[in-house]
């Protein structure tokens, strides 16, 4: 019997739904949510996301800045922009497109970011908050994996979650995420050993590397959830990190690349920036 596949792109399309009618409210107060998106350089990728970025975005009636650097800009006027963008009434949340060029200090761009306006859910306050379990901006994709798995019904409560990756965009906030919905939770890097012995050990198993089809059939346990974080383009195709074709087999449910997580992270992201307008709105509504 076949996985039940999760279908990323519908359940985002009901969270965009929401928000839409939720930002026509915040209209009505005469707000407009913006995000200000930085993009540096012309990485394709990064072009592809930002691109689908400022169309959910313009979907669901939130207003788009994007600002573009040469691969040659200074960390000095990235700082700069980010600082006036913090000051900027307008500008509600502001994502920073990764990754950046080498000689730009990733973690010292996101530290500049006001916490309020940190829609990528990176800053160190908004990583605390998460932590302890307090009302936070999340990390856009892991939030969007823990909303699809909920929408899917998959019981989260003791069941055992494997992490393959362990990143401070992916793997790190989607282990605190899972705790805090009282899953055991194992992390797996490059260094695991035995990775074919964890992963068999997975209720729930969610793999962000960046590696083609590095998740086998034989490495999933009969009836596990399996969530495919990866992206890999070759030949104008995108393949994920785990074998769809012999996995889906296996698994009772499994999420599709593309088609998956993708749009869900997009989904969140607005969800944030919506957040984000509200929290600023009502601070400005009681000074």
């Amino acid at each position: 019997m076949s996985a039940t596949i999760m279908n990323g792109k519908e359940v985002a399309a009901q969270v965009k739904s929401e928000l839409k009618q939720e930002v026509a409210k915040l209209n009505r107060e005469y707000v407009q949510p913006g995000l200000a998106v930085l993009l540096v350089g012309n990485h394709p990728a990064s072009e592809t996301y930002v691109k689908a970025k400022e169309k959910a975005a313009a979907e669901i009636g939130i207003r788009s800045f994007l600002i573009r650097y040469p691969e040659t800009v200074s960390q000095a006027e990235l700082l700069h922009r980010v600082e006036q963008l913090n000051q900027d009434p307008q500008v509600h949340g502001i994502l920073v497109q990764l990754p950046l060029p080498k000689h730009i200090h990733v973690q010292t761009v996101i530290d500049t970011i006001d916490p309020q306006k940190d829609v990528d859910g990176f800053h160190p306050l908004n990583i605390g908050s998460m932590q302890v379990g307090k009302e936070a901006l999340l990390p856009c994709t892991p939030f969007g994996i823990l909303q699809l798995l909920k929408q899917y019904k998959v019981d989260l409560q003791g069941k055992h979650a494997v992490i393959v990756g362990h990143s401070h965009i992916v793997g790190r906030p989607m282990a605190t995420l899972l705790l805090n919905e009282n899953a055991t939770v194992s992390v797996c890097h490059i260094y695991t050993q035995n990775l074919k012995e964890m992963t068999r050990m997975a209720d729930i198993l969610i793999v962000a590397v960046g590696k083609k089809h590095l998740i086998t059939s034989d490495m999933v346990k009969p009836g596990a959830v399996v969530v495919d974080v990866g992206i890999n383009r070759e030949e104008k195709r995108i393949f994920g990190d785990c074998d769809f074709e012999s996995i889906k087999d296996i698994a009772s449910y499994i999420t599709p690349v593309p088609g998956g997580v993708g749009p869900m992270t997009i989904s969140m992201l607005l969800h944030n920036t919506l957040l984000a307008a509200r929290t600023q709105v009502k601070e400005l509504a009681t000074v």
